[in-house]
């Protein structure tokens, strides 16, 4: 009985193929899933040339506008194989409707005064971090999503942004805007943070904050405790940086402003303070990524506002009112990748670098020496008439070079050169279309890391067939969660993923580790 082979596509003229092989059925046995085999065709494997080069790339998509990417990068990673890159984050801040610096239940008499004092205002960026134990003496984490060396700092400056963050084109309000990773943003006055320059370090130990709360006359009269958890059932913090913000600055520009217009409404505020750039800069230390929509309100970035109203009267303290006020980052968010630029050299190798790094360039077919608009290997492949049972496409790894960092997985989608994709990029067909499309990295029976592959199958045979004639030149990127095709085949270069890998390419100095596009074909036998 005939089994259907899914992934094999006959290069001929096909209605005489499948009389032949409706004549000859009982021939047919099944060998795996993608090949077929009988006394009427020959299964062989041929090896097709390719070029792999270095794609070095200006920039991605980084905005929140047409996907949140919800993970955002902040610090420095630097190394000597690849690019340095500074990451950076500019926000707008979100407020609730009604602040009030004293409340109305509590408004006193003509000869009572109420004074507000700032008790600590900070930048709070909980961690990703996961729970080792819980002891008596506190919680055990090790913190995720953390790359570089933990044990230098990076400085740290917040900035408000004079930059208006738009959902819409400026040119053209009908359609949405964007922004991408090298955009600028201009800054606005000085440092909001105090003290200037921060050294900032990750800890896995700072899970609680004290606030110590003071009256008018700066005396301390208590202290409160901040710590955040993933539930309240749990009551176990979860670790979160805190960087100190300037007391006066934000008495003035929030607290001074709640009743008045600027603080009207939310998008009076976004008019009036546009944003904050939360930026990193330096030459070494660690790079960090930050979840901004944790599902959980009190575990997302935010600036933070403890402060005390002392109720005086006639010079005595008759009621002290401790209060807090939380402005998250949201609304319009982007990314900002400062990369180095760095010009790798043309030898038997090649660099791939997530965030805004480098890319792998692939031309799988070669020349057009006819000018035909059709690759010459192209056409000599179509004129062997196969059925294409499978095609794979393998990079191993330079084990020389430090694979401590490297991603746990690859991504390779297609450049399209005419209109049928509005980016200029498209999915490539297995993505959507298999289970096995690959990409995944694996090691070898050392459990160093070794190679990562991609069966391409379909595509291959779409070109081959001549189903389809786009021009078959093919980018790999370090993988990122937005990279999976949802329903449509139209592929968006976002990237937050600032892993990184060399990569052997197809060089014969490689030798069996090149990288070359296998093909397991069939074909009839004469």
């Amino acid at each position: 009985m005939i089994k259907i082979i899914k992934k094999s596509v006959y290069i001929g003229v096909l209605l005489s193929f499948f009389s032949a092989i409706i004549s000859c059925e009982e021939d047919f046995t099944d060998i795996g899933s993608n090949v077929i085999s009988n006394t009427k065709f020959n299964t062989s494997a041929y090896s097709v040339e390719i070029k792999a080069e270095n794609s070095l790339v200006e920039y991605v998509l980084s905005d929140n506008i047409t996907r949140e990417p919800s993970e955002y990068l902040l610090g420095v990673h630097a190394s000597s194989e690849y690019e340095k890159i500074e990451a950076s984050v500019v926000s707008q801040i979100a407020i609730r409707n009604g602040l009030q610096v004293v409340d109305d239940e509590n408004i006193y008499g003509l000869d009572t005064v109420v004074v507000t004092t700032i008790d600590t205002v900070f930048v709070k960026l909980p961690y990703t971090a996961t729970l080792d134990e819980n002891t008596s003496s506190g919680p055990n984490y090790t913190l995720n999503s953390i790359i570089g060396d933990q044990s230098k700092a990076f400085t740290f400056n917040a900035y408000e942004t004079s930059t208006y963050l738009s959902r819409l084109n400026p040119a053209d309000p009908s359609k949405l805007n964007s922004y991408s990773s090298n955009d600028v943003f201009d800054k606005k006055g000085t440092e909001l943070n105090d003290p200037i320059n921060y050294q900032f370090k990750p800890n896995k130990n700072d899970t609680v904050i004290v606030v110590k709360r003071r009256l008018s006359s700066n005396v301390l009269y208590s202290k409160d405790t901040i710590k955040y958890v993933t539930s309240t059932a749990s009551g176990v913090p979860l670790p979160f940086a805190v960087i100190p913000l300037n007391e006066d600055k934000f008495k003035e520009i929030f607290l001074d402003k709640y009743e008045l217009s600027e603080f009207e409404s939310q998008d009076a505020f976004n008019d009036y303070f546009r944003g904050v750039i939360l930026e990193a800069k330096g030459d070494e230390g660690s790079l960090i990524s930050f979840n901004f929509s944790n599902t959980v309100p009190s575990l997302n970035p935010s600036i933070e506002v403890y402060y005390t109203n002392t109720v005086l009267t006639k010079g005595q303290v008759i009621d002290t009112i401790q209060k807090n006020d939380s402005f998250l980052f949201s609304g319009v968010r982007s990314a900002i990748y400062k990369m180095e630029e760095k010009v790798y050299p043309v030898n038997n190798q090649i660099k791939l670098q997530g965030a805004a790094g480098s890319e792998v360039s692939i031309d799988l077919f070669g020349e057009d020496a006819d000018s035909n608009g059709i690759a010459d290997k192209i056409e000599e492949l179509r004129n062997n008439n196969w059925l294409i049972n499978d095609a794979s496409l393998t990079f191993y790894i330079n084990q020389s070079v430090d694979t401590t960092a490297i991603p746990s997985r690859l991504y390779m989608y297609r450049i399209v050169t005419d209109s049928s994709s509005p980016t200029g990029f498209s999915q490539i067909k297995d993505t959507y279309s298999e289970t096995t499309f690959g990409g995944n990295l694996e090691r070898d029976d050392n459990g160093r890391a070794e190679k990562y592959t991609f069966r391409i199958t379909d595509y291959i045979s779409d070109v081959i067939s001549g189903e389809d004639d786009i021009l078959p030149i093919l980018k790999l990127k370090v993988h990122n969660s937005s990279d999976d095709p949802l329903s449509s085949t139209v592929f968006e270069n976002y990237n937050w993923n600032p892993k990184a890998v060399t990569l052997l390419n197809h060089e014969v100095i490689n030798g069996d580790k090149r990288a070359v596009l296998k093909i397991s074909y069939s074909e009839k036998k004469n």
